[in-house]
């Protein structure tokens, strides 16, 4: 059987989300990068009007929000991440008028709305950091000013390097360095500073009070700096992110910060949620973020950079759900996103890739929480590989440091992808997977807007379009239609609290459990074999097939969903290779 053989009878239009407590709790959210998502005006730049026109797209696909990326006044020399003012629309991408009706017309559609808000740093741009370089009183104080080391101050206050490469300290006319752990143009804001806590407490409720739903922070574990801001002692400071304690990222003052957004948050009901991006380096540090009085959510990049290997997904999983479940908050799942390879490269490219991709949004989706989805994961895209330097706008393209996000560093996303390697100057930078999605016609810009596209689109896209997709039983599009349908419907999926482990015991071998126990989810492994991962959650199993041969197992029960075809007696299964099947039982 294929995706196309979805049980039709299992559809309902509850959300498990509903009964849980919170809509977050099992919530797919849906990223946009509104640069690259559809463009309205003819300029080649995805715009809020256009992301407006696409929202049904959304609703039909079956996520519950949308998450924007920025769209606020900014010089754009980060893609946005570079905010001049927090309170307007770019012209760039509208203005304030299309932000209120985007929210209506997602909130007419279902669709919660999410915005990401950037409390790290500013644009140098900001009337605060212009006018701290103007000299005005007092103005310095609420950014990272330091004099310089060695002779006339000509080093840097401390050896820590931007997370875009060179120093994270730039010096100005007067001899004195501003902090700035990403580019240049980012300086690092002082959260010690009262009236930068006051500013962004106005800034939440300026958008809350126009409807949004919640906010996704950026570098929610990088607003405080250990004190005296020592030095590091080490280079390629960039690859311990998330996998060792730094003096500039996961200090423990940013969770009165967070609790100090919960209270804000909860103050207006409704349901807004606050979306922590945070590394950390334990799944126990990450769930700090998490806890009661604090943040909703935090992304988990550990499950994002596992690479394809039966026995590091289940130990990112066990412990993803330990560390949440010990805190009493759901797990996030993600495999993609603005800052990484698409997973389709990442797991090899070319068919193999796909295939490998399917099983692992079938795996991701019927697992215990909230899942993130990419714009284009669910066209089946790949990475862009072979833009011209001419055409890159990344700011670590042009300085010339590998970055977290790489492939094959520490805190990477999973390994180097197989096949041939990707060309010089595109590995591990950020343009490739921000690529305007395709939406019909054979030709670029494959209906993204009235002209071209800011970034090239590669020629034969046009057979991964939305319009192409639709209504193929065996497109990437239509598997995650009917998986989306499916994880609403069946009552053993989605939220963490769905089920409880005595349900999910019945039948279960009991050696194959989690050390620490079946989680409350219901969720338990069961013995399979070599290569496969098999978990059973109330009414449930899931089977993932990582070998690049077929696999024959008792089948476990009646299947319903499968990234590949499936071929059962109904006592037996020989699971495709590279593939994941949902089963009812």
């Amino acid at each position: 059987m294929t995706h196309d053989s979805t049980a039709v009878q299992l559809a309902s239009s509850s959300s498990n989300a509903t009964a849980s407590g919170g809509w977050w709790r099992d919530a797919v959210i849906y990223q946009v990068y509104v640069r690259s998502f559809a463009d309205s005006d003819g300029d080649g730049i995805g715009d809020l009007r256009g992301v407006r026109s696409r929202l049904p797209h959304l609703a039909r696909l079956g996520v519950d929000a949308v998450w924007l990326t920025p769209f606020y006044v900014s010089p754009q020399a980060d893609g946005g991440y570079d905010v001049a003012d927090y309170r307007a629309v770019d012209p760039l991408f509208g203005d304030l008028s299309d932000a209120d009706e985007l929210v209506r017309a997602a909130h007419a559609l279902g669709l919660r709305v999410i915005v990401d808000v950037v409390p790290n740093h500013t644009s140098e741009q900001h009337p605060w950091f212009r006018a701290a370089l103007a000299g005005e009183p007092g103005a310095r104080e609420r950014y990272h000013f330091r004099p310089g080391r060695g002779p006339d101050g000509a080093e840097p206050p401390n050896d820590w390097e931007s997370i875009f490469g060179g120093p994270a300290w730039t010096r100005v006319p007067d001899g004195a360095w501003y902090l700035h752990l990403f580019a240049p143009e980012q300086p690092d804001l002082d959260w010690d500073h009262p009236e930068v806590a006051a500013e962004f407490a106005s800034v939440l409720r300026f958008w809350l009070d126009l409807g949004i739903d919640g906010f996704r922070i950026d570098v929610a574990h990088g607003m405080v700096k250990a004190p005296g801001l020592p030095d590091i002692g080490r280079g390629a400071q960039a690859t311990l992110i998330g996998t060792e304690p730094l003096p500039f990222f996961d200090q423990d003052g940013v969770h009165e910060i967070h609790r100090s957004w919960r209270r804000l948050l909860d103050s207006y009901g409704g349901g807004r949620i606050g979306v922590a991006e945070a590394w950390a380096p334990t799944s126990e540090r990450l769930a700090l973020y998490v806890r009661s009085d604090e943040l909703h959510q935090a992304f988990n990049f550990r499950f994002l950079n596992c690479p394809w290997d039966p026995a590091a997904m289940r130990t990112v999983i066990d412990e993803s759900l330990a560390a949440t479940t010990a805190v009493g908050a759901p797990t996030t799942w993600v495999l993609s996103n603005h800052d990484v390879v698409r997973h389709v490269t990442r797991y090899g490219g070319g068919a193999r890739g796909l295939a490998r991709a399917r099983a692992a949004a079938l795996l991701m989706l019927a697992l215990p929480g909230s899942a993130y989805l990419y714009q284009g994961e669910e066209l089946g895209l790949p990475e862009v590989a072979d833009l011209p330097d001419r055409v890159r706008q990344d700011p670590a393209f042009r300085r010339g440091r590998r970055q977290p996000w790489d492939t094959d560093g520490p805190a990477g996303s999973g390994p180097r992808p197989e096949g041939p390697a990707e060309p010089e100057g595109q590995d591990g930078l950020r343009d490739g997977c921000r690529v305007p999605l395709p939406w019909d016609g054979a030709e670029p810009p494959y209906g993204f807007g009235p002209a071209g596209s800011w970034l090239p689109q590669p020629a034969g896209w046009g057979g991964l379009s939305v319009a192409a997709q639709t209504g193929d039983p065996h497109s990437t599009l239509e598997l995650y239609r009917a998986a989306l349908e499916l994880r609403r419907a069946m009552p053993g999926l989605g939220a963490p609290e769905a089920g409880t482990g005595a349900e999910a015991g019945a039948g279960a071998d009991a050696s194959a459990e989690a050390p620490y126990g079946p989680y409350a989810c219901g969720m338990r492994w069961q013995t399979a074999p070599e290569g496969v991962l098999l978990f059973t959650r109330p009414g449930f199993a899931c089977t993932l097939n990582s070998r690049p041969d077929p696999v024959e197992l008792p089948a476990p029960g009646r299947p319903v969903l499968s990234s590949a075809p499936v071929e059962t007696d109904g006592r037996t299964v020989r699971l495709p290779p590279d593939s994941c099947t949902w089963w009812s039982l």
